[in-house]
């Protein structure tokens, strides 16, 4: 076979899987949480209606899977307190409880709610932040992921990311044994996952808007790879690219204007950008004897970072977003794909090939060091979390695709999936405003 069949097979073997999966995602956390700080979440009280969501939970459970904090189990706490008044800080002080959050969920109508929340630090006996809100009832469970946000602000200096969404692609089995692909959206947690296009052709490489407010995706509905990108609130979508040949691996620009995408309208897969208000295409790479893909945008907006073949192997490379020399980015190992960058663009994840097997790793971009983070040898398309401290990627259990989270560090690990279906294709959104 000649070299360019070969990165042919390559590109297409990373877009083209069957998958099976459907359903809320249910997050373990299987390592990590050593020294996580304890804090004690006490069960909110309840006044007049009661609420149809269980908020102090909901932030538990967030505070917990970060890995980062570890709740007092219930049966530990020594009262239930739900305002300063009624606090013993020397009590709480004997279960070595370094926060202590307490609250109330008030409604009269059960439409709407009221909630307020105090978080003290237990040894200064003092205030470290508390809130109150009115919200429907259909906000309530948001309302909880943004407190748990600021709690975990306060107390790690570090934004917070219960608030954000996650973006995946799942394959519904039907009656007949054929599949119907699914795009889905689900809140951090796995909760409340909703389906925002189904098709019997494949679904790829979501990628969320600046905004949070579009996806765009490589859809094979009409009998070839094409982009579209979705308004999230209305389910309006356009298709932005359906050029002859390939049409792959959208990435947002950090403005929300642009779109880098890899097409092999020319003959050969090269960069693009896509200007969305105009229309107006832009070639990036001119390499014909290489496969270049998976762009993303630094933050800076000035440059991009993608895959490419072009020294024989799969590797990482960086290139002006006006085009000009590309200049290579990773150098250990011999396999290097699906860059992801951090928000402030020190730190760049990729799946990393090391013996035939792939993990997940992440590269000092200042330093060039490389640590590898993820263990099973079956792990690809790494998603940064939008603070940067967690990294969302796809892998295997018991033959099984599942999505899984690793902390920068390697320390954390998390695992997300649902009993005998898979899930594949994950992306973080941005922080919801």
């Amino acid at each position: 076979m000649t070299k360019r069949w070969l990165a042919a097979i390559w590109l297409l073997s990373m877009m083209v899987v069957p998958w099976q999966a459907h359903a809320e995602l249910i997050i373990e956390i299987t390592g990590g949480t050593e020294a996580a700080l304890p804090i004690a979440v006490v069960p909110f009280g309840s006044e007049g209606i009661a609420a149809p969501e269980d908020i102090s939970a909901v932030i538990s459970n967030d505070l917990a899977r970060s890995g980062r904090f570890a709740p007092l189990p219930k049966q530990d706490l020594i009262s239930q307190p739900h305002e300063k008044e009624e606090i013993n800080f020397r009590d709480w002080r004997l279960l070595r409880s370094e926060g202590l959050l307490v609250g109330k969920v008030s409604s009269v109508d059960g439409e709407t709610y009221q909630v307020q929340f105090q978080l003290f630090d237990v040894y200064n006996a003092q205030q470290l932040v508390g809130k109150r809100y009115q919200v429907p009832a259909s906000g309530l469970r948001r309302l909880a992921h943004q407190i748990a946000d600021q709690i975990y602000q306060t107390l790690t200096g570090e934004m917070g990311v219960f608030s954000t969404r996650l973006a995946f692609v799942t394959a519904i089995a039907n009656a007949d044994g054929k599949k119907r692909f699914a795009l889905q959206v689900s809140d951090s947690d796995g909760a409340n996952p909703r389906t925002v296009l189904q098709s019997k052709q494949p679904i790829l490489s979501p990628n969320w808007s600046p905004d949070g407010e579009r996806l765009t995706y490589v859809s094979f509905e009409n009998g070839k790879a094409e982009v579209f990108v979705q308004e999230m609130s209305s389910g309006r979508r356009d298709s932005v690219a359906a050029f002859k040949g390939l049409n792959s691996a959208p990435a947002w620009s950090p403005d929300g204007t642009r779109l880098a995408l890899t097409l092999s309208k020319s003959g050969n897969p090269e960069i693009y950008i896509l200007e969305l208000a105009t229309g107006k295409l832009s070639r990036v790479t001119h390499n014909s004897q290489a496969i270049d893909t998976e762009a993303v945008w630094m933050p800076n907006g000035r440059e991009l970072l993608f895959t490419s073949d072009r020294g024989g192997r799969p590797q990482i490379y960086k290139v002006s977003a006006e085009g000009g020399r590309a200049k290579r980015v990773s150098f250990e190992g011999s396999y290097n794909a699906s860059p992801d960058i951090s928000s402030d663009g020190h730190f760049m994840t990729m799946t990393h090939g090391l013996n035939g097997k792939f993990y997940i790793a992440v590269q000092d971009l200042d330093t060039g060091a490389v640590q590898i983070l993820t263990e099973t040898g079956r792990d690809e398309s790494p998603s940064f979390a939008p603070n940067g401290r967690m990294i969302l990627y796809a892998t295997e259990q018991q033959g099984k695709g599942v999505l899984a989270a690793v902390s920068v560090d390697g320390r954390i690990h998390q695992r997300l999936g649902e009993s005998g279906t898979e899930v594949r294709e994950p992306a973080w959104s941005p922080i919801r405003k």
